[in-house]
């Protein structure tokens, strides 16, 4: 943090012009697309180092500052609403001295004499999506995120979709006007399950949707613009507080909180009010030892003025209430050893090591493992096994490497391997990825049982009775290794009809739905290999050039030769152009090639490529169209299709003998717009382009037959 005393005026302003941009990018990033690049520790560090800097030159606080702002306007496309009364934020308290000078300030300020009691309440700090929830005469009728505290967005529908919040309040003395506000969250269980659920229906696992932390999942479903996804993810509720009422139940912050738990809202079980700092900072201990077993995110504990009187009396500063501060929790770290670097092959090939440690215990929580994310990752930290580390958990989720306490020690570099550790096959970097893959795809015991499901899936080959129960069972007994496997299951018939759940009707429909893809749609096949890069789209546009797999082969193998024989001064970006020229189609580049060239180099990937070609019968790809009303037109298809995959859709163009763009430009002649549709739209509209619904985009598939 940068030292007031020793700024001059000048550097002082410029520092603070920073600080202000920078943590107004945080914000936007935090508060309005859920996704913050940086810790709520180094945040919090940024905002300490411009109240330093505020107090020594308070003739240099601008009127963007931190202090001036609360959240962040929101921008995106759910319906903005006024709050009736402001959203605040709260000012951050980091140790016990901070908490005692805030106790001093408010006893100053309400001049009370020391003997005089100070009751406050104390309650977890929640890192969720604060919410306002307004009911009139004791009915839900609006729900509102924060947004900038002056203006939120319109959840409504999507609250109603939350168990923990009531339609209706029940209870004794209901206000004809009451605004609960509180934190929507997804507790820590709920959180991993819905990650993994994610993962699991991902048609491509390594574009799955992850959520980073509890947080980002609550407030990327809660701002949903569909109240149906909203619906199938667990969020949850807790009351901590009050805006806009016609009349309070009591006339305590206790008092008011309780009310508001008998009306059916949920309200922390933690809440307590006690009358002395040492209670409080007690208090504080007690919720810091529990937060790991606790099952929602906390990163600190919220104190607040008890007697409402006072808390009038005490008003507000620009962005936060003078009668309560949240005490924050420290960054939680621990020292220990790295005692090995692991290397663990993903699903997908990728290459992630892990780091062995001596067991440790970081925020109540033991940790024995910890990521090390890349090769470029280790090189900065410069880690090796024996290096004396230290250890923090992030976002007190997951744990991470953030110092190595014995870098100057001599010992020797850890090398990142070259080849997969559990196929031996090489392992490569593309050009601007910081991670390795493992190519040897078809044969990598690590990758099967995904190749295997991508194989079989709907969007290949497509074989009915192969769900992922079926393909793990098959893996299990060693019947099937690699994709033409598939097709000699039939030799294990009297071993199947054996099995817990397989009578012989099941089995033949099975062997019935295999013999069916012996001669499988060349691009259905190409796609199922699951070479990287080479989508559905991507494998038709191929074969519509290349024709068949065998010539897609040669295609590699040439791409081989090329990178081979560049000399070694030739630019990256000039072999890459090479290539892409080479292949000759159409949005279709250097990635693909290097993608196919990688597969085709590896000698376990030949073999069972002709393995798999051995057993089916490919014809050359023919693309059948049919004349249309769109025939020899551009389309682009924007939104959520609702009838269709994307794919699906951008096949039936093809049909009709039209062309699927992936952007819109002055040639584009047709845009099917759907649900959610947003900047193509717009410069559709802007250039005076066609835009029909996906009904009227029916309408034309079905008058073309």
């Amino acid at each position: 943090m940068t030292d007031p005393a020793t700024l001059t005026e000048a550097e002082a302003a410029n520092r603070l012009m920073r600080l202000a941009r920078e943590v107004a990018k945080h914000n936007r990033l935090y508060h309005d697309q859920d996704a913050p690049e940086i810790s709520d520790a180094d945040y919090d560090a940024l905002i300490r180092e411009n109240n330093a800097l505020e107090a020594a030159f308070p003739h240099l606080i601008r009127a963007d500052s931190p202090n001036a702002q609360v959240g962040a306007a929101a921008t995106s496309t759910l319906k903005k609403v006024p709050h009736a009364v402001r959203m605040m934020s709260l000012d951050n308290g980091f140790s016990d001295e901070d908490i005692a000078e805030f106790l001093a300030r408010v006893r100053r300020f309400l001049a009370l004499a020391e003997a005089e009691p100070l009751a406050l309440t104390a309650e977890p700090k929640i890192d969720g999506l604060s919410c306002s929830l307004r009911y009139e005469q004791g009915e839900l009728v609006l729900a509102a995120t924060r947004g900038d505290g002056t203006t939120g967005e319109d959840v409504t529908a999507n609250v109603r979709t939350i168990a923990d919040i009531p339609q209706r309040l029940t209870g004794p003395a209901i206000p004809d006007l009451f605004e609960v506000r509180g934190e929507v969250y997804m507790a820590k269980g709920d959180f991993v399950a819905l990650n993994q659920r994610l993962l699991d229906e991902a048609d491509d696992p390594e574009k799955a949707r992850q959520f980073a932390n509890p947080r980002n999942a609550a407030a990327g479903s809660l701002r949903q613009k569909e109240a149906s996804v909203t619906a199938i993810r667990p969020l949850r509720f807790l009351a901590h507080g009050w805006g806009a009422h016609s009349a309070l139940p009591a006339d305590t912050q206790l008092g008011v909180m309780q009310a508001i738990a008998g009306w059916g809202l949920p309200v922390s079980e933690l809440l307590t009010c006690v009358d002395s700092l040492d209670s409080l900072i007690a208090h504080y201990r007690e919720i810091e030892r529990r937060r790991a077993d606790l099952p929602f995110d906390i990163d600190g504990v919220v104190y607040k003025v008890d007697r409402l009187d006072w808390q009038q009396r005490l008003g507000f500063v620009a962005k936060a209430p003078r009668w309560a501060i949240a005490h924050k929790f420290p960054a939680e770290r621990a020292q220990t050893t790295l005692e090995a670097i692991d290397i663990q092959v993903g699903r997908t090939g990728k290459l992630t090591p892990v780091g062995r440690l001596t067991p440790v215990t970081v925020g109540g929580v033991v940790v024995s493992n910890v990521t090390l994310h890349n090769a470029d990752e280790i090189e900065r930290l410069g880690v090796r096994p024996g290096d004396r580390i230290v250890v923090q958990r992030a976002g007190d989720v997951i744990p991470q490497v953030v110092d190595n306490l014995t870098r100057e020690e001599v010992r020797d570099p850890f090398h990142f391997p070259t080849h997969c550790p559990v196929c031996q096959s090489e392992a490569v970097r593309e050009e601007e990825e910081v991670d390795f893959r493992c190519t040897g795809g078809l044969i990598c015991p690590a990758q099967r049982f995904e190749r295997l499901r991508h194989f079989v899936s709907r969007a290949a080959l497509d074989i009915e009775g192969l769900g992922e129960k079926t393909i793990q069972e098959f893996l299990d007994l060693g019947w099937i290794a690699e994709p033409a496997d598939i097709f000699r299951l039939k030799k294990h018939r009297s071993d199947l009809l054996g099995r817990e759940g397989w009578k012989e009707k099941s089995v033949d429909n099975l062997f019935a739905a295999i013999e069916a893809k012996r001669q499988p749609d060349a691009a259905k096949l190409l796609f199922g290999l699951g070479i990287r890069h080479v989508g559905a789209v991507t494998a038709r546009d191929l074969l519509k050039r290349y024709t068949s797999l065998p010539v897609v082969r040669t295609l590699a193998q040439d791409i081989i030769a090329l990178r081979d024989a560049a000399p070694a001064e030739e630019t990256q970006a000039k072999k890459d152009k090479a290539i892409a020229e080479h292949i000759g189609v159409e949005n279709v580049g250097a990635a693909v090639g290097h993608a196919l060239a990688d597969f085709f180099h590896e000698p376990h990937n030949v073999e069972a490529w002709d393995d798999l070609l051995s057993e089916v019968s490919t014809p050359d790809y023919v693309v059948e169209t049919t004349a249309s009303a769109v025939t020899g037109k551009i389309v682009v298809f924007t939104g959520k299709l609702e009838t269709m995959s994307r794919d699906e859709a951008k096949a039936q163009a093809e049909r009709l003998g039209a062309k699927a763009a992936g952007s819109v430009s002055a040639k584009t002649d047709l845009v099917v717009a759907g649900p959610g549709a947003g900047s193509k739209l717009k410069q559709a509209t802007a250039l005076g382009i066609e835009v029909i619904s996906e009904e009227a985009w029916a309408e034309i598939v079905r008058a073309a037959g």
